[in-house]
């Protein structure tokens, strides 16, 4: 059976009009003759989209309960059983009722394709999976019904729905999408016009990709060689040299001119690493095209026009721009030039722009990863093997004859003993001492500098070449070695350093200690001033030598831009490690900008928390602290007037809502002074052991008497806490769950160990709490559902939890079995007390709060 094709209408934001996009879909297919049946459509009481449900087959729904309550779900053996051609299911991301045969809607739709049935589904950009971690910064909600993305990306068609967040909004404001009672609400939350432009524009990136995936498959499947121009993406060649920011900027400036437009910078190094650019200039490009919204690349290639055009036709470019040759005029006798070649070999389907610089024709002057000499123990041992190993030799066989030939293989081993030693020049003169002495006493006439037989002169002419070969070859072996060696642990260095670029682990303290170990120094710092002639000062340091006040004090200094460099201590640098010495420096940089920029973060959310606080705290003062004071007034101004005379039960009465209110007054004023306490962390618990059943009883005073159950064992152990602050936030769980509890269901407080630990559970029959917004009820100033104002400010769970980790334990939100939230309250047992917390003996607090 074939399996069935998936097409998803995809929303940039609730709202926008899937659900009727599909209905709509599902009658035009009616109309021409397809069985279509609605597997499950949710209206919402849209009363638009309900009214296109009207003349459609709807599959009854299967019938779950759930906490006390039945919901509906679809039915996918009653879809199956009905075999239709097309099936509508709604809301791909949603999770079903516990008892349902998946987890999540998508296994049903997934069942249901595998049934050779065509499913047309919808989902919100917002429930894929990959985006949640985006929308819940943008939205500051947590997207709990997710949709891998995958299973989207293998839709056979996607069809986005958008529309324009005025439009929206306005759409939201005439009642079409939810409820009056919840519009201002979503208008003033959810729904900010920066939200809305936010998820829309996520909406049509995806959406873009997926196209540009499809462009890719098709031109891929039918071998399309050709560059087809569906935007501008634009190819920068870099060599690693200063004109590579001249040639991105001018390259950011050709994309800016048309739709869509992408920069992709490319280096291109050669396969055997042996030559390289600037690293510092390479990060300082990279930095530079990823803020233009570019891409960076490197790619291995020894031919360098033609791995430019190979990955300009693999990312369907359509110009590719490139800098004036630097090579002097000589040069080119060696060939035409990168840019000649690529320009002659790009087809018609590239333009190749060749920009001028202010490097042009000043020489290539890239540097190049060059072997450091041998060691000195080395090149010491070949020169003693070269100058005294054919002395010694001599000496040796002017004991014994064994022949021209076998004297100058002996002579030949010398040579090449030394090369391995000590390089060419060693090798160089034990190859010319060796045929002197050959010549001297082997070759007739013996004892004089002179060939009787030119047969000799002829064999010496062949040991001479081939000790010199052979003595070339095995230098430059040794050196290729040392060459591999050294650069695959600056590999390993630059990987580590890009690693840290990736994940944004490593410190600016933390990579300086890296440098200092890295070259044996003792001590590195990072300099920085503010301009030309300002003082430097140190942003960060390593080791232990004497602070620096200048670079130019430093053994090692190597600058970062006009106003930042690394200085080091210890020793001076051979050149070739200042090659990988300057990427540290730039990874420095940049982890001073990382630094400073989350320090400004970590501000302007703080900022921003205060602000939201102060507002939040003068919308309470504005309303809830201003309802109870008009009682109190009103019922004085009754007792006060000389016009009426009132009863004794109406005095009573009266006295009673200004007795209320002034508790009302007093519970809300002991709220914010709580929370302001928390949020400037004054609050110090006095920590010692106590019994739960001592504190817990304390904290029911508030409530009605017959409103809650206890349940406090008297053999648990005993818990190390502050008592004023365990009653404070049972109290306020307590009076919390009560609030909720439905009208004769009483709140059950009951208390057990735990290992460690000692839990305290209050428990209520309520309507409960989802789980998307079990975290959120603990914020400052957060009410359940459509609470009046009257029911308090918002800050009782905050308080609660704030006080308890203060104390060093926690407190979550679960659901009640059956229906309901029970909020656990997780205790230290006397006796495994973290050390961070302080015990009662050990701390003095004069301005402690009475609770």
């Amino acid at each position: 059976m074939a399996r069935g094709k998936l097409r998803i209408y995809l929303g940039a934001a609730p709202g926008v009009g899937k659900t009727y996009a599909m209905l709509s879909e599902a009658h035009r297919r009616i109309e021409r003759g397809t069985d279509c049946v609605v597997g499950f459509v949710e209206h919402h009481e849209r009363p638009r989209t309900e009214v296109m449900l009207h003349g459609l087959e709807q599959v009854p729904r299967k019938r779950l309960d759930y906490r006390g309550a039945t919901f509906g779900e679809m039915d996918i053996d009653a879809v199956l059983r009905r075999a239709p051609a097309v099936a509508l299911v709604d809301e791909l991301a949603h999770t079903n009722i516990p008892g349902s045969r998946n987890a999540k809607r998508w296994q049903d739709v997934e069942e249901l394709l595998a049934a050779g049935i065509d499913v047309v589904s919808t989902v919100n950009i917002q429930h894929l999976e990959s985006l949640g971690d985006v929308v819940e910064s943008i939205t500051g909600v947590r997207q709990r019904e997710t949709v891998p993305d995958e299973v989207v990306r293998r839709a056979d068609q996607i069809e986005l729905v958008d529309m324009s967040p005025q439009a929206l909004r306005r759409r939201m404001a005439h009642g079409n999408i939810y409820q009056p009672d919840k519009v201002d609400a979503a208008l003033s939350n959810y729904f900010r016009p920066g939200n809305l432009t936010a998820l829309r524009e996520l909406a049509l990136l995806w959406v873009a990709d997926r196209v540009d995936e499809y462009l890719n498959e098709y031109r891929s499947e039918h071998r399309v060689s050709k560059i087809w121009g569906s935007r501008e993406r634009i190819v920068v060649g870099l060599t690693g040299g200063p004109e590579g920011r001249t040639l991105i900027r001018r390259a950011a400036r050709l994309a800016e001119k048309g739709a869509g437009g992408e920069v992709l910078a490319v280096y291109i190094a050669r396969a055997d690493g042996l030559t390289a650019a600037s690293p510092k200039e390479l990060a300082v490009q990279r930095t530079l095209v990823e803020d233009l919204g570019g891409t960076f690349h490197h790619v291995v290639g020894d031919d360098i026009p033609a791995a430019l055009l190979a990955f300009a036709r693999g990312v369907n470019a359509t110009q590719i721009v490139l800098g004036s040759s630097r090579r002097k005029a000589w040069q080119y006798v060696f060939g035409p030039g990168v840019g000649a070649t690529v320009a002659r070999e790009s087809g018609p389907d590239l333009d190749v722009h060749i920009v001028t610089h202010d490097e042009v024709a000043k020489g290539r002057g890239l540097p190049v990863a060059r072997g450091a000499r041998l060691g000195r123990a080395r090149i010491i041992g070949g020169w003693v093997v070269g100058l005294a190993g054919p002395a010694i030799l001599a000496v040796l066989l002017n004991t014994v004859d064994l022949g021209l030939a076998n004297d100058m293989l002996l002579f030949l081993a010398v040579t090449v003993a030394a090369a391995l030693l000590g390089g060419l020049l060693p090798a160089l003169a034990s190859a010319a001492f060796g045929s002197l002495l050959l010549n001297y006493y082997y070759t007739p006439p013996l004892h004089r500098l002179t060939i009787a037989d030119p047969k000799n002169i002829v064999a010496i002419a062949i040991f001479v070449g081939v000790a010199v070969a052979v003595a070339s070859v095995v230098d430059l072996a040794a050196r290729r070695t040392h060459q591999a060696a050294r650069l695959r642990a600056e590999s390993e260095i630059l990987s580590f350093l890009a690693g840290n670029v990736l994940r944004g682990e490593t410190g600016l303290e933390e990579l300086l200690e890296r440098v200092r170990e890295t070259f044996a120094m003792e001590s590195a710092a990072l300099l920085e001033r503010a301009g030309d002639v300002e003082p430097w000062t140190c942003a960060g340091r390593a080791g232990f030598g004497p602070p620096l006040e200048r670079p130019e004090d430093a053994d090692v200094d190597v600058p970062v831009g006009d106003h930042l460099a690394l200085a080091l201590t210890g020793r001076v640098l051979p050149a070739e490690d200042r090659r990988v010495l300057a990427a540290f420096a730039a990874q420095a940089a940049v982890a001073l900008d990382r630094r400073r920029l989350q320090e400004e973060a970590d501000q302007a959310r703080a900022l921003a928390e205060g602000n939201r606080i102060r507002t939040a705290l003068l919308a309470a003062v504005s309303h809830d602290l201003r309802t109870p004071l008009a009682g109190i007034k009103a019922s004085v101004t009754s007792l006060r007037s000389a016009d009426v005379a009132w009863s004794e039960e109406d005095q009573a009465e009266l006295l009673k809502g200004i007795e209320e209110g002034a508790d009302r007054l007093d519970h809300l004023v002991g709220n914010l002074l709580d929370m302001s306490r928390l949020q400037t962390g004054t609050v110090t618990p006095l920590i010692r052991e106590i019994d739960v059943d001592e504190v817990v009883p304390m904290a029911l005073g508030g409530v009605p008497e017959d409103s809650v159950d206890l349940d406090i064992p008297e053999s648990l152990p005993m818990v190390a806490v502050d008592p004023g602050l365990l009653e404070r936030s049972v109290a306020n769980l307590v009076e919390n769950a009560v609030k909720y509890s439905p009208p004769r269901c009483r709140v059950l407080v009951s208390a057990s160990a735990m290992g460690e630990r000692v839990e305290v559970r209050v428990v209520d029959r309520g309507p409960g709490v989802p789980d998307e917004a079990k975290d959120r009820i603990f914020e400052p100033f957060q009410r359940y559902g459509d609470a009046p104002r009257g029911a308090g400010v918002g800050l009782g769970l905050a308080v609660a939890r704030g006080f308890t980790e203060a104390m060093g334990g926690t407190l979550n939100a679960e659901d009640t079995p059956g229906g309901g939230l029970t909020m656990v309250l997780s205790l230290h047992a006397a006796g495994s007390r973290p050390e961070s917390l302080p015990v009662g003996e050990d701390i003095a607090e004069p301005e402690r709060q009475a609770l």
